[in-house]
């Protein structure tokens, strides 16, 4: 199908972009991967789009404080083939190497991503485990949130009318945490049937530091808190990590559709879960 009418702008500042959009009716367009299909298929209708593709400040990756600032308009593929990130903060490389194909990641934006808040995508697990934070422009300023407060719902985060994502901050990780994210894919789109991220570092022969973010068994990615204080303490042997990933979903509402049911998707993230865990375990020793 073919989108109805909409005007266009292409705005070259963040100041420009958000007088724009000060109506309310306007939708941004990022990398387009979810709104120019929702738009053909008619499902979204805006009657003005704002891309942002030209806005100056919303590239680059930099590191500054212990934090990697990733901003929100560089491609997955960007991302995935950040020197600087895949040295600094190896499980957020790792993911965006993994969504959808080579063309969406090309195109698709990390910021476009996060503000969709796609059940199932790839980055909020990740963002969970690394306990990122979302920076937000707005006619007030800017202000920074943490990713569990800024994911709400399905497709449904903190972002106000009128506010733009600026860019996503990560931490840089120590020498020696082990990372993994391992999902179980829908063929068709690459999405995650369920994913599971885990951030692990050992000291002494234990694990001192866990952090397990998943996506597309609930409503929204979450940080697996239960799996997390079963994990510390132990030494992340096969039992060890067994009884941890038995939890994962323990207060979840899993999701059932045509996909999978809400049972096979809580069974299957305690079997990815494990393997996260077993993986990030592995590297951290």
């Amino acid at each position: 199908m073919i989108a109805q009418d909409f005007n266009y702008s292409t705005p070259a500042t963040i100041e420009e972009a958000l007088g724009l959009i000060s109506g309310g009716e306007a939708k941004l367009l990022a990398g387009g991967m979810s709104l120019i299909p929702l738009m053909k298929l008619r499902l979204a209708a805006p009657g003005h789009v704002v891309d942002l593709s030209r806005v100056a400040g919303l590239s680059g990756i930099s590191e500054a404080g212990g934090a990697i600032r990733v901003g929100a308009m560089m491609t997955h593929y960007e991302v995935e083939s950040s020197a600087l990130v895949r040295a600094r903060c190896t499980l957020l490389a790792e993911t965006a190497a993994m969504i959808g194909d080579v063309q969406v990641r090309n195109r698709g934006t990390m910021g476009g991503a996060v503000a969709h808040a796609d059940p199932s995508a790839d980055y909020p697990a990740a963002l969970q485990a690394l306990e990122a934070r979302v920076t937000i422009a707005g006619a007030a300023g800017t202000r920074v949130v943490s990713v569990d407060e800024f994911f709400v719902d399905t497709f449904t985060t903190g972002l106000e009318p009128g506010e733009i994502i600026t860019g996503i901050e990560v931490p840089v990780e120590p020498e020696g945490t082990g990372v993994s994210y391992q999902k179980m894919l829908q063929p068709a789109s690459g999405f995650a049937i369920v994913g599971v991220a885990v951030r692990i570092r050992k000291e002494g022969g234990v694990i001192s530091f866990a952090r397990v973010g998943v996506t597309g068994l609930g409503s929204r990615a979450y940080r697996a808190a239960g799996v997390e204080e079963r994990l510390a303490g132990t030494a992340g042997s096969a039992s060890d990590i067994a009884n941890a990933a038995a939890v994962i979903a323990d207060g979840i509402d899993a999701n059932s559709d045509i996909h999978a049911s809400a049972a096979y998707r809580a069974q299957m993230a305690r079997v990815f879960g494990a393997r996260a865990i077993q993986a990030a375990v592995n590297r951290a020793a």
